[in-house]
């Protein structure tokens, strides 16, 4: 693939210069790319620790595991660390040692990291996170990805890496209205990409990333050349009718009743936070007013999860780090963005016709990682229905829903084998 020559040319600082604007678009909008850097207050970081220190504990569960909730030692210990120890400006100056930028697309600014590869023909690709995750989640991948010789890859490997924040989310704009979905935001990444100047690419994602992935396949510009998911849609028809009666198909192979045990524990015990953020999301005043009261949101996610965090907390070394959990906490909190990022569940279930998990008909090449620890490890059996090209499969031994934050190395080999098919001379 030739390298592309970027339509709002980038000076060797790695900041932007407008994209050049025609009469018709400055009336609509300003398209310019400007640079962006983050300097959260003292008095911002003061309030933070005076609000986690005067919190009101609750008493404690009265059972010996999670299954009443996030328990009282690991918020604790949290909150202890939080107060004590973490210090907010190492991740701040990580994100500002990386180009970043803000751009305005359909009226809402849209925050991105662009870090271009040094090495010719390098593939772009545009990786979106997903809740509670944030562009923290990519961090690790971002020299790997774009400098694959110094991380024992090779130069034929190398990316350009857009990584955005979604609308409501982290440094993006907050949409004051209505029909910001997964849809509207596939389509807005799409005008990133092109107004990157970019012809061809490749675009990734999990969680939400990979709803908005997905649907940036469905509307398939032709610039986009595929997909890779770690969160694949993938459970046929049969299973989820199998799920909401509560029986499970007699005769399912083994990754396949593994697939549907997982489905069903998430359905029965672990969708409670996407309910109310379905239904309610502006009732959740207190995660915007109490930073442990958000932390503890962000915490019962899913299962597999949720444990690895309390082992952090509990002292054992896992795949994140306890500063890992709390950069990411931190700035949901700095960016006010609890209430805010919820809506996008409000905003999906409006009108939907199906589920999360249910196949869209992609035509496009997708490409899909199965780690252990997600919500559901996807079956290669589900994944080529779902799929009609899929081009890449791969179970993974170990990781979970945040694979990027956790098995970087994993994650970054599993991208540079997953479109190594979809790369051009």
């Amino acid at each position: 693939m030739k390298k592309h020559i970027i339509a709002a040319s980038l000076l060797a600082t790695g900041l932007a210069t407008a994209a050049p604007v025609t009469a018709q678009t400055a009336v609509n909008q300003d398209t310019s790319i400007r640079p962006y850097h983050i300097h959260i207050p003292n008095a911002e970081l003061t309030d933070l620790k005076r609000r986690i220190t005067a919190h009101r504990w609750p008493d404690k569960e009265l059972v010996h595991d999670e299954t009443q909730g996030v328990q009282l030692a690991t918020m604790k210990a949290l909150a202890g660390y939080w107060a004590t120890e973490y210090n907010w400006r190492g991740v701040e100056s990580r994100l500002n040692a990386l180009p970043q930028f803000i751009t305005t697309i359909d009226g809402v600014d849209i925050h991105f990291i662009y870090v271009r590869s040094k090495y010719p023909n390098a593939l772009p690709v545009i990786i979106t996170h997903g809740w509670p995750g944030s562009v923290i989640e990519q961090l690790k991948i971002i020299g790997p990805l774009t400098d694959p010789v110094k991380y024992g890859g090779k130069a034929e490997d190398a990316f350009d890496v857009v990584i955005p924040s979604i609308p409501g989310h982290g440094f993006s704009g907050k949409p004051d209205e209505l029909g910001w979905n997964p849809v509207r935001v596939a389509k807005a990444w799409i005008t990133l990409m092109s107004r990157l100047g970019y012809k061809e690419y490749v675009a990734q994602g999990g969680d939400w990333g990979n709803a908005i992935s997905e649907n940036m396949a469905l509307i398939a510009p032709p610039g986009l050349l595929g997909i890779h998911t770690n969160m694949a849609a993938t459970v046929p028809a049969e299973i989820s009718k199998a799920l909401a009666a509560g029986t499970m198909p007699a005769g399912l192979p083994a990754d396949e009743r593994n697939a549907y045990e997982q489905l069903d524990f998430f359905y029965k015990k672990g969708l409670g936070y996407a309910s109310e953020m379905s239904l309610r999301p502006q009732t959740l005043y207190a995660i915007d007013d109490s930073p442990v009261g958000l932390a503890a949101w962000m915490l019962d996610h899913d299962d597999r999860s949720y444990k690895l965090i309390a082992r952090v907390f509990d002292g054992k070394a896992e795949g994140l780090t306890r500063d890992d959990i709390l950069d990411n906490i931190t700035l949901y909190w700095l960016t006010r963005t609890g209430i805010s990022s919820a809506r996008l569940y409000w905003e999906a279930s409006q009108g939907a016709t199906g589920g999360f998990f249910d196949p869209r008909g992609l035509k496009i090449p997708v490409a899909v990682s199965a780690f252990p620890d997600e919500i559901y490890a996807v079956p290669r059996s589900w994944a080529e229905r779902a799929y009609p090209r899929l081009i890449y499969f791969n179970k993974l031994e170990k990781g979970g829903h945040f694979a990027a934050w956790e098995q970087p190395e994993t994650f970054t080999n599993e991208l540079r084998a997953a479109f190594k098919p979809l790369r051009t001379k």
